[in-house]
């Protein structure tokens, strides 16, 4: 969806998700580390100013260098199905779709 660069614009992306949302919370279920990658499985609980809270179920890659900073994230997780399983009747039509066209 979105490749950024650095920790300005890491920055900048973290503000645009909290100026969108009523509320966010992340909850970090499991971090496992495996070399120079640590792997984080989390929920973030978002709440957006027209519709009921949605919890999205992720998981993020962090890879590290020899001093510990992080030099590259990949995150997995399923945007819109989580967002759209919280909108009345929208959600069991989505999935239907998804279902019918990817199996």
């Amino acid at each position: 969806m979105q490749q950024i660069r650095g920790i300005a614009a890491f920055n900048e992306m973290t503000d645009r998700l909290t100026e969108r949302s009523k509320d966010l919370n992340m909850k970090l279920v499991k971090v496992v580390q495996q070399g120079d990658d640590i792997f984080i499985e989390w929920e973030m609980t978002i709440s957006y100013k027209k519709y009921p809270s949605s919890i999205l179920y992720g998981l993020s890659r962090l890879t590290i260098n020899e001093q510990g900073r992080i030099i590259e994230q990949r995150d997995y997780y399923d945007l819109w199905g989580d967002i759209f399983d919280n909108i009345p009747s929208f959600g069991k039509r989505y999935r239907k779709f998804m279902k019918k066209k990817f199996g």
